[in-house]
């Protein structure tokens, strides 16, 4: 769990579930992220991967946290079970981009058939 301090934005709501002042049930967790589901589903299996860091966007994040996220998502696609018939990977970057919090977020979105353009 991270502490409030540089890293956090009080006010993030990613970093209030990260810290646990908001409650949540994680479907996996580790030192550097969280996995939760989306509250507004956009398919039967929609998770969003949290780096526990706070960063806003993939632009403003380390190099590390984004290929370590990389190579988490085969194993957190094969928790979900969603390696056998496909899946979605979506990361939504600033206002024009669909990015409604300035938290960098992975979408993991599976479990139908998904069209294409998603908007």
């Amino acid at each position: 769990i991270l502490s409030r301090g540089v890293n956090e934005v009080s006010d993030c709501i990613f970093c209030k579930i990260v810290s646990g002042e908001i409650p949540s049930k994680r479907l996996y967790e580790d030192d550097k992220i969280i996995v939760i589901n989306d509250l507004n589903p956009g398919a039967p299996v929609h998770v969003l991967v949290i780096p526990k860091e706070h960063t806003e966007n993939i632009l403003t994040a380390s190099p590390d946290i984004v290929t370590y996220v990389k190579s988490k998502l085969p194993e957190l696609v094969k928790m979900l079970k969603l390696d056998e018939k496909g899946f979605r990977i979506v990361i939504n970057t600033g206002e024009d981009g669909g990015q409604s919090v300035p938290h960098l977020h992975f979408h993991i979105l599976g479990g139908k058939q998904l069209g294409w353009p998603p908007c």
